[in-house]
């Protein structure tokens, strides 16, 4: 009887493919399956996403593809569909299907933009293959490092603290998560940008924030916050507060 497969869930970076560490590339162009995630929108225009982009060159036509196409994304659904139970079936499904390439004895490597255990989709698998597979994980580097390289801001200095926090957060949380903290990083952006402009300008961090959308990528925009359309932030944007500058 043959081994059994392992799982490796790798990060690819930000969005610059020269943003991949050594050891993602040596295990990616290693592995027979390639797992990606990837929006319906995305596969309609004939497109196989942001990760797979990133890696789309080192890969070798005998290695085979497998797409995950998510069945929702930010789109609102009519009762009684729930968001969480689509999204969890699909990722049992998707689970499935990688464990029956991991029980013919072949590797998997699932990708995931920036790292897989930040924000990532790909630890969603691993909670539910881990215990039953070998699985190893290679860090990335994530968004919120990217977004601060090319903003040219230092984050934090000497003993300060840093809060990340999702924009999806009830306003009154997200004024109190912030109002503690000496530098903050908010994602998942979106819809929710109007929301997290107006608690920076309560605070008094607007003029301290920054905002980025699609750091490293080639279709990178820097924008001063006061000037972003609220209804045209991008999923992969974020507002970066850096903390205060300390003089050595």
């Amino acid at each position: 009887m043959s081994a059994k497969g392992r799982l490796l869930g790798i990060g690819v970076g930000p969005g610059d493919p020269e943003l991949i560490t050594l050891k993602a590339l040596r295990l990616l162009q290693a592995t027979p399956v390639i797992g990606y995630f990837v929006a319906k929108a995305k596969v309609a225009a004939g497109q196989h996403g942001n990760a797979f982009g990133i890696i789309a060159g080192h890969l070798t036509e005998a290695q085979q593809r497998l797409p995950m196409v998510y069945p929702v994304t930010t789109e609102k659904l009519a009762p009684p569909l729930s968001y969480e139970d689509i999204i969890s079936d699909f990722y049992d499904t998707c689970a499935e299907q990688i464990a029956e390439h991991l029980e013919a004895g072949r590797d998997v490597a699932v990708i995931c933009e920036g790292d897989p255990f930040f924000y990532g989709s790909y630890m969603y698998l691993h909670d539910r293959l881990a215990s039953r597979y070998l699985a190893e994980v290679v860090p990335g580097v994530c968004s919120m490092l990217g977004g601060a390289s090319v903003l040219g801001i230092p984050l934090v200095y000497r003993n300060q603290s840093l809060a990340v926090l999702s924009g999806v957060l009830p306003a009154d949380e997200l004024k109190q998560r912030l109002a503690a903290t000496d530098a903050a990083v908010v994602m998942k952006l979106g819809r929710n940008f109007d929301k997290v402009r107006g608690v920076l300008d309560e605070l008094g961090l607007a003029e301290r924030a920054h905002y980025v959308e699609r750091a490293t990528m080639e279709n990178q925009r820097i924008v001063p916050l006061a000037d972003v359309d609220p209804m045209a932030s991008p999923y992969f944007s974020l507002i970066i507060v850096p903390g205060e500058k300390w003089q050595a």
